[in-house]
Order: C-alpha cells, then structure tokens, then sequence
C-alpha cells in the first residue's frame, strides 16, 4: 500500500527509542526505512522488556514497517556502506551522543557535501551544541531536565515518573515535524539541512505556562496528584464500588451541566463560581461536592450520568480494557499481525488518520540483518563484495 511518503528513503542508525520511534512513524506512511544496525547483536531494543521466541515484543511494534540492514559502523568498510545510502537517501536520523558520527566519519559535513539535498534528524540528551552536549542523556533525565518530573505525582510524595519514556516519544514526534518541515524546504528548493533535536528540549516545549508563570509571579509549579490546579473542577472521584472516575467539567457550560447532574444547583448558579478563576480559586470546595455525590454511585451510574449531561467523564483502561474496547477496534487502532515469528500478535494502529492517504502496516518488524544482501546490491555491491563483508565480520 502507498502512503504520503512513498518515495521517500529514510535511513535509520540509532537504537532503542527516539531515533527509531521516529523512523517508524515516517515508515507508517510509506517511506522506506532502512535501519542499520550492529551485526550479531542488533538493537538492544530486541531484548527489552518482556520477550516472546527471544524478541522483545516491543521490537514488533518499534520496527515495522522497516527493513535490517547489519553494518558495523566503526570500520571504513561498513562506513562506506552508509555514505552510500546517504547519497541515495532523503532523510536519515540518527540518536548517538554528539561527535559519534564525526568519529565515523559520517558528520553532517561529510554527507550534506554528497547529498545536497540531505535531512539529517539528529535526537540527542541536550542538543548538538551548548555546555552539556557531551552529557549522555536518556528519556528520564530529559523528563527531569525539561519540568517535567517535578510536577509529576502526589504533593507529600518524590516526583514520580509515567512507566513510559515519554521524553524519547515526545522528541521523536518533534523529529518527525522537523522532518517534514525539512521536506517541504527542499520541494520549495532549499536544500537539504540539519534537524537538533534535544530530549529535554522537547519536553520542555509541552510545560504550557510553567515558565512565564515564574518569570511574572515567581510562581513555581508543584505535583499536584490526580488534580489540576488552577483548572477547575477536573479531577478523579471515587465510586461506591470502590472504582474511580475521571470527570473533566472545567468549561463554564460544562460545569454548570456537571452541577445540575448532581444536584448542586447552589454552586451552579454561585456568580463566584461562574468563570474558571473563581472555581481555581474554590477547588477543594467544589471537589468534595462532586466527590459526595459519586461516592453515592457506582463507577457505571457516574458514567451514565455524566453521558446524559455531555460532561467529560472516563474511568482509568488498562491494556486489557483497551483490547476489548469497541472504539480502539472501530477506530482500527487494535491491528492483528502475524509477526516475524510466525505467530500473531495485536499491536497499536497507526495515527493520525489521513482521509486519502492513510499510513499503513506494510511489514512486520525484520529479522536481524534480514535485508542486508538485498538492499547492498541495490546500491552496488556485488554477490562477491557481500560475502567479504561477511567473512571479514562487517555485517
């Protein structure tokens, strides 16, 4: 199937998350990814988290729609094999520490003198320049670096962390916009050019008003558990059953609606209370009106109340509620695969949703090295030039 990216090369070196996540989501709409990794071990992401027949089965989900080409890129022969590519390529992405692809001789310099109209994605800890670019840096610290973890769990509690690398997704989709930024560029006849993009930047740029809020007031942001001050009501609630629900009506319409469902029409029509910073200003009050009412309820009559009064309401899905949930599958955000090891396995659908030229599931995530002899020939190498590569341990 063709995507809006068919025609477009990508060439991956990196490993784990960032790099590749950003691969992945440009391979999801067509473009051809070709990832280069080590030979005999692979990304260590194969063997992260939790394994089915010796593969993570996050590899299945981080490498479709991708082909593995093995080349090691610490010697000039593998290094030659990636200038080729990059000769031949419209983006490439790598996520090493800066001056690793210096060291190989593969420095932005170097390729963008071959290839004009090059993109090179660069993802790292703390961006290609300043004081800390030689640091290593992983999503956790970026999250810590960039706001994040401090405003992240329970006030009497220390900064808890999403059981996700959210800081290596988040700069991966800012790769992706500056890829396709990059695109346009040289459709519009620019050239190629470099992309820097730095984890705890990234997540830096989704803390909304965390800075200009301390540099007009002197007002530092602070974890506030399940609420959201200074937006108010939005909240978690407890039920009679012992379930929660999450219960957003910090509208003004909606939360005059949310009070006319529970009964309080005392604070719906409190002129206090009628705009946002007055209901800020009355939180805890306004948390135990609606907390009072769904502790007389269970999670499903809540939730039937809420839907009646069209305010936004949600309990916490887990993965299993999320596999069985009618709207992932209407939404096809549940596809079935058989994976490259014969077996089937149900892995995230593909977003955004584009009406004409929609992303796709093309190929399951490969084997290592499964299309190395393939796509050497495609750029030159013969049967022979491959099998000394082979012997002398270059791929």
């Amino acid at each position: 199937m063709s995507g809006p990216l068919t025609g477009i090369r990508v060439l991956e070196l990196g490993s784990l998350i960032a790099g590749p996540f950003c691969a992945k989501t440009l391979g999801d709409f067509g473009a051809e990814v070709i990832k280069i990794e080590p030979p005999g071990e692979g990304d260590a992401l194969r063997t992260w988290r939790r394994m089915r027949n010796g593969t993570s089965l996050w590899w299945h989900v981080q490498s479709r729609n991708k082909k593995s080409v093995t080349c090691d890129l610490r010697e000039p022969q593998g290094q030659e094999i990636v200038r080729r590519l990059a000769r031949r390529s419209h983006i490439m992405i790598e996520n090493f520490r800066p001056g690793a692809l210096e060291r190989w001789n593969l420095g932005w310099d170097a390729l963008a003198a071959e290839n004009r109209a090059l993109i090179l994605v660069r993802i790292s800890g703390y961006g290609q320049t300043g004081p800390y670019r030689e640091r290593p840096g992983f999503a956790a610290i970026a999250e810590a670096l960039g706001g994040m973890r401090h405003v992240t769990g329970f006030p009497d509690r220390p900064p808890a962390r999403p059981n996700l690398s959210l800081g290596d997704t988040i700069a991966a989709l800012h790769g992706v916009i500056g890829a396709l930024l990059a695109l346009h560029a040289v459709k519009n006849g620019a050239g190629g050019q470099l992309i820097d993009v730095a984890l705890y930047e990234a997540v830096f740029n989704c803390m909304e008003s965390l800075l200009p809020e301390y540099d007009a007031q002197g007002y530092i942001r602070e974890r506030s558990g399940s609420a959201l001050p200074g937006i108010a009501p939005s909240n978690l609630y407890p039920c009679s059953d012992g379930t929660y629900v999450l219960i957003a009506g910090n509208a003004d319409s909606l939360y005059r609606r949310l009070m006319s469902a529970i009964g309080r029409a005392d604070l719906r029509d409190d002129p206090a209370l009628a705009r946002n910073d007055g209901r800020a200003a009355q939180m805890q009050r306004i948390d135990e009106a609606i907390a009072e009412w769904t502790r007389g309820r269970t999670q499903k009559e809540v939730l039937a109340a809420m839907e009646a009064a069209e305010v936004p309401a949600g309990r916490i899905y887990t993965a299993a509620d999320i596999a069985a949930d009618p709207h992932y599958l209407a939404r096809g955000m549940i596809e079935k695969i058989t994976a490259a090891d014969g077996e089937p396995l149900k892995v995230p659908g593909i977003v955004p949703k584009l009406s004409r030229t929609p992303g796709a599931l093309r190929t399951p995530a490969p084997r290592l090295g499964e299309h190395t002899d393939e796509v050497l020939r495609e750029i030159g190498y013969s049967d022979a030039e491959i099998s000394r590569l082979r012997e002398a341990h270059i791929l």
